[in-house]
């Protein structure tokens, strides 16, 4: 009789958002290394090796850690994956950029560790939740222009599932042709000035796990004048909550978005300062 198949058993995870999918499947035991990025959620980085960064990883410590399948996300992890294939390792790289993506991806990973019932009922709540804030944000008598900053030297926006979170929380993305570019360097901002021709009534920073300053806005040229820093509606969210292309950013990430803006639509009555 053949033995039932339970998927792979011991997987190292290169990104934090694969660590917090299997964690909230109830499969935390199949997790045997993570990045040393990971900070959600909290109890995997006290229970789990970090044994890689995001281009790089610990190569000896990921081989005898004897995986059966290491997940990571995106190009860029395309030299660590290469190193980790060429050890003998079983590697999957996803290359997630929008919602609907993101979805698929962690449906997958749900497959794999047979746990698709559990992984369908936390996709309906959040698509729910999702709905809930569109209809909330029918009810504004404003739809926010929304500069999301990704990072800041160079200046690049929005990553599409960002963007499109943007959208869903009530707001509309001023770059929205940037963000259906996959990579990075073809979201830079060549212009600041574009900033300042859009003119955003929000901004939103997330400067990949670098603290987010907001007089470094004041201080570029011409952008005093732009509404989102006459109003002082400049907010920052930390890149782990959606800046990671998992349910982070399908939740924490896009509630706090919505928050930021149903609460700049609060204060839209009031005077300019």
């Amino acid at each position: 009789m053949n033995a039932v198949y339970r998927g792979p058993q011991r997987i190292v995870c290169l990104t934090e958002e694969t660590t917090e999918w299997l964690y909230l499947l109830g499969e935390s035991h199949r997790v045997v290394g993570i990045s040393g990025y990971t900070v959600r959620p909290p109890e995997a980085r006290r229970e789990k090796p970090r044994v890689s960064a995001f281009l790089d990883g610990k190569e000896d410590r990921i081989v005898a850690l004897e995986p059966d399948l290491v997940i990571g996300f995106s190009d860029m992890q395309a030299a660590l994956a290469d190193k980790l294939i060429r050890a003998g390792l079983n590697v999957w790289i996803s290359n997630q950029r929008s919602i609907a993506e993101i979805l698929q991806t962690m449906r997958t990973v749900a497959l794999l560790v047979g746990a698709s019932a559990r992984a369908e009922v936390w996709i309906a709540d959040c698509l729910q939740s999702h709905q809930a804030m569109r209809e909330a944000a029918r009810e504004w008598d404003w739809r926010p222009r929304v500069y999301f900053e990704e990072w800041d030297a160079p200046m690049i926006s929005a990553i599409r599932w960002v963007s499109e979170l943007v959208g869903i929380a009530g707001g509309d993305d001023i770059f929205p042709e940037l963000a259906q570019q996959s990579l990075g360097r073809h979201r830079v901002v060549a212009d600041a000035n574009a900033v300042i021709e859009r003119n955003p009534e929000v901004i939103v920073a997330s400067w990949c796990g670098k603290k987010f300053r907001a007089q470094h806005l004041h201080a570029r040229p011409g952008w005093s004048g732009i509404e989102a820093l006459r109003r002082g509606e400049l907010h920052e969210i930390k890149s782990c909550d959606i800046l990671q292309p998992g349910p982070a950013a399908l939740g924490d990430g896009v509630r706090q978005l919505h928050a930021i803006l149903a609460a700049a639509a609060a204060r839209r009555a009031g005077p300019v300062p």
